[in-house]
């Protein structure tokens, strides 16, 4: 445990980070889920949910949580399941 008062300040700002980070990660997969699970149903709705998660990475990418290059590997992947089932 630290003694010095800036390091119990930065363990304490690492913890609220690091709970927020977690929270953002969650809010991603959730939308992620939400557009997985929509491909199945009609393809404006999945649209509409690709968007949000895109709108979602993307933030996430900008507040840094996220790496760009990871956040743009995610958006490639949701963009080709998506062409792939209206393709089919």
């Amino acid at each position: 445990m630290a003694n010095i008062k800036s390091a119990l300040k930065r363990a304490k700002i690492t913890r609220i980070r690091t709970a927020r980070n977690a929270a953002y990660k969650s809010m991603m997969k959730s939308a992620v889920r939400r557009f997985e699970a929509s491909l199945n149903d009609n393809t404006d709705v999945a649209k509409e949910s690709l968007q949000k998660a895109i709108r979602i990475i993307d933030k996430l990418a900008s507040k840094g949580v996220i790496h760009k290059n990871n956040a743009a590997r995610k958006k490639s992947k949701l963009t080709q399941k998506l062409n792939k089932s209206i393709a089919s």
